[in-house]
């Protein structure tokens, strides 16, 4: 390569490297910098953050176990959504266009106050006896289950129709092949979609405070209230969720382009 040629190369990598340099990031990092510093050196922040933080326990456990249902909801509703069985299907397609047509504030707010009843009545036990949390969780789960399933949907359907074949005419039962062979590789292959609905079920976790489940929102909704620190109490809950939420997607980042070279 000649000196003209070098020249140009290594200003084309400079413009590349200047083009894609993660500016967003350093942004975000300044403001929880930012914030940080206030929590450490003010003491109203560091009163706020001393009575929100404990509240992330109960979040992460909310979301973790409404995570964990929904994927089994959503994978049983992903396998009807693509079943041969028209009843199953539309049962599937029904309760997945059910869920989406209606606002997730709305959906929380039925579970909890209408369906949980319903069940106490049909099933006999106490309706008292089901804590918030669990109506919380239940409810989560309903939801990102819809979600789910057209992502588990999506999955097996990338999988080309050959892999079912060759399964079957090996002597393999359609639910054999599908278990086996063909959701393994959907699963691998959706798990990037399935990390982001987890990071969207942690934010969505803040609409439970409407059931007086004192995760990290409602406990800033009780801190703003009885102190009237508003700035104190919402900057920390932003901080608090953005450290989360970030930390989670740079992580869903490198396992992307780890799922991508291990792919290749």
């Amino acid at each position: 390569m000649t000196g003209p040629e070098l020249q140009l190369q290594t200003e084309t990598d400079w413009r590349s490297a200047w083009q894609e340099f993660p500016y967003w990031l350093i942004a975000i990092i300044g403001f929880l910098v930012l914030v940080a510093i206030l929590i450490f050196v003010n003491p109203e922040y560091r009163q706020a953050f001393d009575f929100i933080v404990p509240g992330i326990a109960l979040t992460a456990r909310i979301t973790f176990f409404g995570f964990a249902i929904a994927m089994v909801i959503g994978l049983m509703a992903g396998l009807g959504r693509v079943s041969r069985n028209t009843i199953i299907r539309n049962t599937a397609i029904t309760y997945i266009e059910f869920i989406r047509g209606v606002p997730t504030l709305v959906l929380i707010l039925t579970v909890s106050f209408t369906v949980v009843p319903a069940a106490s009545n049909l099933f006999g036990f106490e309706n008292s006896s089901v804590p918030p949390e669990a109506r919380g969780i239940i409810s989560l789960a309903i939801i990102y289950g819809a979600f789910m399933a057209e992502i588990f949907r999506a999955g097996i359907e990338s999988i080309p129709s050959g892999q079912m074949e060759a399964a079957r005419s090996l002597g393999m039962t359609y639910t054999q092949a599908m278990w086996r062979i063909i959701l393994p590789q959907a699963v691998r292959n959706v798990s990037p979609a399935l990390g982001n609905d987890f990071i969207a079920m942690l934010k969505d976790s803040s609409l439970l405070s409407v059931l007086a489940i004192r995760e990290i929102t409602q406990r800033s909704r009780l801190y703003a209230g009885s102190t009237f620190r508003f700035d104190e109490a919402y900057l920390v809950l932003t901080f608090l969720y953005l450290s989360m939420t970030i930390g989670l997607s740079l992580l869903l980042r490198w396992y992307e382009r780890r799922l991508g070279k291990d792919g290749r």
